[in-house]
């Protein structure tokens, strides 16, 4: 009679069955490593979004400092108007005072230069020469006698002149109505009708109308 010993082999099988995994071991091990992998890409998610939201901050603030900047530049603009507007008035103000301290006083000045013995009209040289070349007889004489001549009115509308004179011949009136015309104040002269008056002791009455610039 043949005897087998199964003791061992027994233990040995429950000692392999006892270190094999069981299948709910295994599925715990899955859920884990489903769980630690979905823990993983969250992070990974958050970090990326954390990314893109420091980045969009950083652009509202650069679009930020802009619209700051844009701002100043603004009221930077409405001060420089401003600034202008009264820099402008100013100079109106300012012009308006020049025009009257030098408008018909200037003229006044003008005229008494001209019928001053030895000086003469205010005159551009370049239109004067070019006027004299077109016109021989436009040219004045500088050795004429102021004297010979007298103003008696000087009245002024609008930028229009009228004067009255007298004068000791028909040779003044003539000298006169050069030296106006000659003059870079005045414009458009022209001469009024006159003649001798009894009660002037027969000297010849003149009359001009003509424009003046300032």
């Amino acid at each position: 009679m043949i005897r087998v010993n199964l003791l061992p082999q027994k233990k040995r099988a429950e000692r392999a069955a006892s270190i094999e995994p069981s299948s709910s071991q295994r599925w715990i091990l899955v859920v884990f490593g489903l769980v630690l992998l979905e823990a993983i890409g969250f992070v990974l998610f958050h970090q990326t979004k954390e990314k893109e939201l420091a980045e969009q901050k950083a652009k509202n603030q650069a679009a930020q400092a802009d619209i700051t900047s844009i701002r100043t530049l603004v009221e930077q603009h409405t001060q420089v108007k401003a600034d202008l507007e009264l820099l402008r008035a100013r100079e109106d103000a300012i012009s308006k005072l020049e025009k009257a301290r030098t408008g018909p006083t200037a003229a006044m000045l003008e005229l008494s230069r001209l019928l001053t013995p030895g000086k003469g009209p205010t005159v551009d040289p370049d239109r004067y020469q070019a006027q004299i070349q077109k016109n021989p007889l436009s040219a004045i004489n500088p050795a004429w006698d102021a004297r010979r001549v007298w103003i008696k009115s000087f009245r002024e509308n609008g930028r229009l002149v009228e004067i009255e004179g007298l004068a000791r011949d028909s040779t003044g009136v003539s000298e006169v109505a050069l030296r106006v015309k000659a003059s870079s104040y005045f414009y458009d002269v022209r001469l009024l009708p006159g003649g001798k008056k009894a009660d002037e002791a027969a000297m010849v009455g003149f009359g001009m109308q003509l424009k003046v610039r300032y």
